[in-house]
């Protein structure tokens, strides 16, 4: 195994995979990564599996220290990519040198960074996932963000080096404004015409009071019929829950297990990579479409990368 060091760990850097399943009903939350469509990518370039687990970056990347060579990507977030002050290409494989050292300038368009490593991160697995839960200490490395002088195993560099890169038309669509899609959501009844009519045709904007357990939008008021309470319930990455104060929250990786506000609606599994890419300040737009509507698309994009696999 190789050992990376870590010399600046950024604003919040965590391991993250595609999340801890089937444990919800013991209130363990799913947590992973919050765009699973770039650490896929990320995985593809060093030859991975999808779902291997990779050091999610938000806002501000780390700075590392590679102990013994390697084979890395970085995919998501658009932001200056250095290695040993030279200014490199992201969304492509790159061999690494021991005592080599790769930083991150400020992210520029975007918020997540996805960095992967052949042969993955060795952590323990529990439940499961390697993946950080931050609020209650479990899972990636101790449980917590990144700090410095901290050191991980990763997997040995490849012997022999496949050369893999993206074109544009393989990355997510990272913008400031999205135009997000959703289903119904299972208490939409409970909003009056006119709640639902200023759901569909207002841009909301991401509060700084957001985080990987969930967006806060600020916007027009979505009103109820009968108040915003309902029996707890559970709640899925993606629901959209409008507590009595009008304004909406977006439920995300990190979501609690079960809720007793309303939930007017749930975002499509494919956009849920394009919200992980928002940040405070970006707005949103809501359009409906239909479940099957929903399962073809995400069927389209595991078609997609499946294609990509198999180049």
């Amino acid at each position: 195994m190789g050992t990376i060091r870590i010399h600046n760990p950024g604003l919040l850097t965590t391991v993250q995979d595609l999340g801890r399943f089937g444990y919800q009903q013991f209130g363990m939350p799913v947590a992973g990564a919050m765009d699973t469509y770039s650490l896929k990518l990320a995985n593809y370039l060093v030859g991975n599996h999808r779902g291997e687990a990779c050091l999610e970056a938000s806002i501000m990347g780390p700075e590392i220290e590679f102990l013994a060579d390697a084979l890395i990507a970085v995919c998501g977030a658009e932001a200056p990519l250095l290695l040993n002050d030279l200014e490199i290409e992201m969304n492509t494989s790159l061999q690494i040198q021991k005592g080599d050292v790769l930083r991150f300038g400020m992210i520029k368009k975007g918020c997540r960074l996805y960095i992967s490593f052949a042969g993955g991160i060795d952590i323990p697995i529990l439940m499961g996932s390697k993946s950080t839960y931050l609020r209650a200490n479990i899972g990636g490395f101790h449980g917590r963000a990144l700090k410095l002088g901290d050191e991980l195993s990763i997997g040995d560099a490849p012997r022999k080096f496949v050369q893999r890169s993206l074109k544009p038309m393989d990355l997510l669509p990272i913008k400031t404004h999205q135009h997000i899609r959703f289903i119904a959501g299972s208490e939409i009844s409970r909003f009056s015409f006119e709640g639902i009519k200023t759901f569909l045709n207002s841009d909301y904007t991401i509060s700084p009071k957001s985080d990987r357990m969930g967006y806060r939008l600020s916007g027009a008021k979505i009103e109820h019929k009968d108040g915003a309470d309902i029996i707890s319930s559970g709640i899925s990455n993606g629901a959209i829950q409008v507590p009595a104060d009008g304004e909406p929250i977006i439920m995300l990786a990190d979501h609690q297990t079960v809720g007793g506000y309303t939930k007017i609606a749930n975002v499509i599994t494919v956009d849920l990579p394009l919200l992980g890419q928002m940040k405070a300040g970006d707005t949103i737009h809501f359009s409906e479409i239909r479940l099957n509507e929903a399962q073809a698309l995400l069927k389209a994009e595991s078609q997609q990368l499946n294609d990509l696999c198999n180049q």
